[in-house]
C-alpha cells in the first residue's frame, strides 16, 4: 500500500489538489493507495499529552495502526512555507512517531514532492524533509518533484494541467518500482 499525506493544514490548498491528483494517478495505476489530508487531522499543539505514546488520541491512534503502519510506500506533497516545509506536517510526524516509530518510519520508501508559487518548487524545504525522513529511517528515493510557480500548472477547472500530470505519471511509475 502506498500512503500520500497531504502536507499542510491550510484548507482548499493547491497542496491538497496536487496530493489528490496524485492518489488518483495511483488508483489509476492499480495501486492500493491511502489519502491522509492534513486539513482533516487535529493537532492540539498546547498539549504534552501528545508526546506520550500511551496517551495519543484514539483517531490518530487508528490512523497510525490503519494506514501509516501498514503502508510500504509514502508520498509526501509538501508546501513551501518560508523556505521550508509546513510546520504542521512535521508536528504530525513528531505526534505519531512517539508510538510504534519503526514500525511507521523505518525502511518506508519515500517519493517527495515539492509545491511553490516561486520558482524553486519547495526545493529546500524538500531536502529539510530528506534530511528527517533519513533520520527516521525511511529511504527517500532520488529525484523528488518540485513543482514550481502551481498556480500556472492548474487548469481552469482545478486540476493539473496535462504536460505536469504527465510527468507525476512518470515519477509515480518510477516510484512503484523502486
Amino acid at each position: 500500500m502506498i500512503t500520500v499525506i497531504s502536507g499542510t493544514n491550510r484548507k482548499e490548498s493547491k497542496t491538497t489538489i496536487v496530493a489528490q491528483a496524485i492518489f488518483d494517478i495511483l488508483k489509476g495505476l492499480d495501486q492500493e493507495v491511502q489519502l491522509i489530508d492534513l486539513t482533516k487531522i487535529e493537532l492540539d499543539i498546547n498539549s504534552e499529552e501528545v508526546y506520550n505514546g500511551e496517551k495519543l488520541s484514539e483517531s490518530l491512534s487508528i490512523l497510525q495502526d490503519e494506514i501509516l503502519v501498514p503502508a510500504e510506500k509514502m508520498i509526501y506533497v509538501s508546501p513551501e512555507y518560508n523556505g521550508s516545509y509546513a510546520g504542521y506536517l512535521k508536528y504530525f510526524i513528531d505526534v505519531v512517531s512517539v508510538r510504534k516509530y519503526k514500525e511507521t518510519f523505518s525502511d518506508k520508501k519515500c517519493f517527495l514532492v515539492g509545491v511553490a508559487a516561486g520558482r524553486a518548487g519547495n526545493l529546500r524545504g524538500l531536502d529539510h524533509l530528506t534530511g528527517m525522513l533519513n533520520h527516521v529511517g525511511s529511504v527517500v528515493m532520488p529525484g523528488s518533484l518540485p513543482l514550481s510557480q502551481i498556480g500556472s500548472l492548474l487548469t481552469e477547472s482545478g486540476g493539473l494541467n496535462e504536460a505536469t500530470s504527465n510527468l507525476l505519471k512518470e515519477k509515480l511509475e518510477k516510484f512503484i518500482s523502486f
